[in-house]
């Protein structure tokens, strides 16, 4: 349901976003003929992408802000120390800036890593993952997350979704037109009209939504395969057996459910289950172990 739910805020996005941007076109007298859509693409570039750069420049901000992370600048505890130490060895061997390094209180054993630069980065981990994890589980963590920086999987998924919203808006703006100009026909031999604009924007909200639940399973595809390659760097990073006893003790602690959903859950280590693999947007646990042994072999 928690998945869902991220999937129909995503799909609601694209429809508000391209309500806007053709009622705006409309005011300004922009009409879109079938010649024009190169200029139509640019459109739709543009609303399409605008949106997913803000959300990576602004991410960091955000996450700190959503999930109440704790910059660490002067370590106060062991743990504290050691995630500082163990972060910057790993930053340091995977060729990247120093990440800021955070804590968030969440019995979810849970840790993320966010921001719009390999050398601009945010790595957090939550008090529930602490708490839970021996220090070799959580060095398998923090290397998924450190080579999640290193791969630039948050500035490659912002893209793939900029890509993806823009042609939802491109194909959904052509679908409406098409079937609109049927409908349109049909009332004009009828000898009716009215309620044109108003078909039209019903139509094209229609095949946003159908066409942002196909652009969701290209993205949640896309997430899934980086997770693996995230497994397989922190296995270089810190040793196969390290990152594999870390996705073990998450299994074991997969009946903990208070888990914090939002636009950031594909950025997490555990990002959960659903009713269908799918719309997942990390791959099941135990196909990730699975792989990882099978890379060692």
């Amino acid at each position: 349901m928690r998945v869902l739910l991220f999937i129909l805020m995503q799909v609601a996005v694209l429809v508000v976003v391209g309500i806007v941007g053709s009622i705006i076109m409309a005011l300004l007298g922009i009409r879109i003929t079938p010649g024009a859509y190169g200029g139509l693409f640019v459109m739709c570039a543009i609303f399409g992408c605008v949106g997913s750069m803000i959300s990576l420049f602004m991410s960091k901000t955000m996450v700190k802000s959503a999930y109440g992370v704790e910059v660490i600048t002067q370590p106060r505890n062991d743990a504290e120390a050691f995630l500082l130490r163990e972060v910057a060895s790993m930053a340091q061997r995977a060729g990247i800036g120093m990440p800021e390094v955070g804590i968030y209180y969440s019995a979810d054993p849970n840790a993320f890593a966010t921001g719009a630069s390999k050398d601009n980065a945010l790595v957090a981990v939550s008090s529930g993952l602490l708490n839970n994890m021996n220090a070799d589980e959580v060095r398998g963590v923090l290397g998924h997350e450190i080579s999640h920086v290193a791969n630039g999987d948050m500035v490659t998924m912002t893209l793939l979704q900029g890509v993806l919203n823009t042609f939802v808006y491109f194909f959904s703006y052509i679908a409406a037109q098409a079937v609109s100009g049927f409908m349109n026909r049909s009332s004009d031999e009828e000898g009716s009209s009215g309620g044109n604009f108003f078909i039209f924007y019903m139509v094209q909200s229609l095949f946003q939504v159908l066409f942002g639940i196909g652009a969701t399973l290209i993205s949640m595809w896309f997430s899934r395969y980086r997770e693996f390659r995230a497994d397989a760097g922190s296995a270089d990073l810190e040793g196969t057996q390290r990152m594999i006893m870390a996705l073990e003790k998450l299994q074991q602690l997969s009946s903990i459910e208070v888990k914090k959903e939002g636009q950031f859950s594909a950025f997490c280590i555990n990002g959960g289950t659903s009713f269908s693999e799918l719309f997942m947007s990390h791959p099941p646990l135990e196909k990730r172990i699975a792989a990882l042994r099978a890379r060692g072999r």
